[in-house]
């Protein structure tokens, strides 16, 4: 059944994976975690961390960027990157 686009609920949220950084969600969100604890977040776009690195985990604090992970496992940052 497709979802009714005329309809004043919402029928999902756009999520959209960054290149060597967070997943992009369309907000707000809460975000249940493997120990059932729920991460509210009010934002109309939130940024989640999929390196682990985040001070603010399970939310992007950018770390991802100080050193991004390789192709070959290296740990090296990547030309580009």
């Amino acid at each position: 059944m497709a979802p009714n686009r005329d309809s004043a609920e919402p029928t999902g949220r756009r999520v959209r994976p960054v290149k060597a950084g967070p997943v992009l969600i369309d907000g707000p969100v809460d975000i249940e975690l493997p120990d059932g604890s729920v991460v509210s977040s009010d934002r109309f776009v939130v940024a989640l961390c999929v390196c682990r690195r985040s001070r603010t985990y399970p939310l992007c604090d950018t770390s991802h960027r100080r050193k991004c992970r390789s192709a070959d496992g290296s740990g090296q940052p990547q030309a580009g990157a």
